[in-house]
């Protein structure tokens, strides 16, 4: 059976630098083109943490040393880690269809994703970016600029921004077409660009959107089957590292709600995949959401492995 499939890729799909990246994409695209070779239509999100750390931090490292170099805001470093993740995916994936003889498009659309100005995740910021500062060194740049900075771990003072809840996506009318057309497509690299409403217009805001939930977004909006969010391990687990632990083929809402006020899930690990699965399948009747890892996505779209929520 095919499917409609809005895919969730995790950092471990990508990689912290250039040259690794380019290498782990070799073999993400095998996986994803894999998918398409039986039969399903794909659209391909990504976190981008490393990649936009390293730009953010690079800006941050050159301004220290000239002002002739300026600090460069968030929202245009997310958008060149899309643009860089994309051209390396693009690459592999074209080149992978080619070496099994097929000629599919493959397309990278930055995505620009709109956040609500007054959401709570403004009044406290808490996702870390950017470089280890004195404490002194981070009241001297929010003087400069206005960035807010937290003490991480004992490590120095790091600049904290927000992380809001997407609601909509100014492309995905392109995105739509594209999709129909049966284009392989990369996009919300990152969870987006977040953007806030100006007037006519919108413009760009310091913050961090989670790619599952812009994934689950995109997967409701692209009308599709299956939100497939693939990571580091092949299922889901509840009583992760004991003696007890347990493997799961299948969680029903409910049981998902069960587990989450039990705190089976960490935050900011499967907490936001599960939270992000029961946002698309609670959408609309028939949807489905699969956890599972990259090695394993062909075998779970197949019925065969995965964490199933319906």
């Amino acid at each position: 059976m095919s499917y409609k499939i809005v895919i969730a890729l995790g950092g471990n799909a990508l990689g912290s630098n250039v040259e690794e990246q380019k290498e782990a994409v070799k073999k993400t695209s095998e996986h994803l083109v894999d998918l398409v070779m039986n039969g399903n239509k794909i659209i391909v999100g990504h976190g981008n943490g490393p990649q936009v750390g390293m730009i953010n931090l690079a800006m941050e490292e050159g301004h220290k040393n000239t002002d002739k170099i300026p600090l460069m805001p968030f929202p245009e470093c997310g958008a060149m880690s899309q643009g860089y993740i994309g051209y390396h995916l693009q690459n592999a994936i074209h080149y992978e269809f080619k070496e099994r003889g097929r000629e599919v498009p493959v397309v990278t659309v930055i995505t620009q994703v709109i956040v609500d100005e007054n959401d709570e995740a403004f009044k406290n910021p808490t996702k870390p970016i950017g470089s280890f500062y004195t404490k002194e060194e981070a009241e001297e740049i929010a003087k400069k600029t206005g960035y807010q900075f937290k003490e991480d771990s004992g490590r120095g003072y790091r600049r904290v921004v927000a992380s809001p809840f997407p609601k909509d996506i100014v492309e995905k009318d392109s995105l739509k077409s594209l999709y129909d057309a049966r284009n392989v497509i990369i996009a919300c690299g990152g969870g987006g660009i977040p953007l806030i409403k100006d007037g006519l217009k919108y413009k760009g805001v310091d913050a961090v959107i989670d790619k599952d939930f812009s994934c689950a977004l995109l997967a409701d909006l692209m009308e599709a089957d299956v939100l497939l969010i693939l990571t580091a391990v092949e299922k889901v687990a509840i009583n992760f590292g004991k003696e007890d632990e347990k493997w799961l083929d299948k969680m029903t809402i409910d049981d998902c709600n069960k587990y989450i006020e039990q705190g089976q899930f960490a935050p900011g690990s499967m907490l936001p995949k599960v939270e992000a699965a029961m946002q698309f399948v609670k959408g609309k009747s028939g949807r489905k959401a699969v956890i599972t890892s990259l090695e394993k996505a062909l075998d779970a779209m197949n019925g065969k492995t995965g964490t199933w929520i319906e």
